[in-house]
């Protein structure tokens, strides 16, 4: 994954502010249900929001890991809620081939 530029990011916690915690961390923790269930939200919704209600000692540690097994992003951590941040399959692959379009020069013959 290539890294976000702090003006993605910015714009990531601006939209952020407006969402309500998408999922809650309970007795459980990061169990692998709630994977499955982080990794359907962010497949359908890119930017997710994620609350502690219980585990917040542990939030420090557990905020990258949450990151990591989903394949995403960190966007912030405030209080006892997390940001998260995964691009759509589709988008990243438009992207490709916009980058592939624009950076291939035609030949003048």
């Amino acid at each position: 994954m290539a890294p976000l530029t702090n003006a993605q990011i910015r714009t990531f916690k601006a939209q952020a502010q407006r969402l309500k915690a998408t999922l809650k961390i309970g007795k459980e923790g990061i169990s692998p249900k709630f994977l499955a269930a982080l990794d359907d939200a962010l497949k359908y919704h890119e930017l997710v929001k994620v609350k502690f209600d219980d585990f917040k000692d542990q939030k420090k540690e557990l905020s990258p890991q949450l990151a990591e097994k989903t394949s995403s992003y960190l966007i912030t951590r405030v209080g006892n809620v997390v940001v998260l941040y995964r691009p759509n399959q589709a988008a990243e692959e438009s992207s490709m081939i916009d980058h592939v379009r624009t950076s291939s020069h035609p030949t003048d013959l």
